[in-house]
Parts: structure tokens; sequence; C-alpha cells
């Protein structure tokens, strides 16, 4: 069989705009990754920002380093 990895990083397409600073937890967004999916993720994520989404349960976990 074949099992998928538990993490993949993902492009961000679609998002209101990024809050420099904002880091409120537990306040999410709705935004539309690369392949289509839609899932929350923190404030200061903006459009074009790559991102750690766990594939067991589709959330986010991280933004990742540039």
């Amino acid at each position: 069989g074949v099992e998928p990895p538990y993490f993949i990083e993902l492009v961000v397409t679609k998002t209101d705009p990024g809050f420099a600073g904002n880091t409120a937890t537990n306040v999410t967004k709705p935004a539309v990754l690369e392949t289509g999916a839609e899932i929350k993720v923190p404030l200061f994520i903006d459009i074009g920002d790559k991102i750690t989404i766990d594939t067991r349960t589709g959330e986010y976990l991280s933004r990742c380093k540039a």
C-alpha cells in the first residue's frame, strides 16, 4: 500500500490580507491553497506564503521559512 506523507508544504493562493504583528492566539481566517483546498489559518498568513499542513487532519501547522 501507499501512505501519503503526514505533512506537506503548500502555497496560499487566496485569503484576506495579513496583518503584520498580529500574534493573537486562536484567531483564524479562511485561506485557499494551491490544491483548491480551503483551511483556517492565522491572521498573519498572506497570499503567496508557503505553509505546512497536517494531511491527517487538514489543519495548518506552521509557516515555512523563506
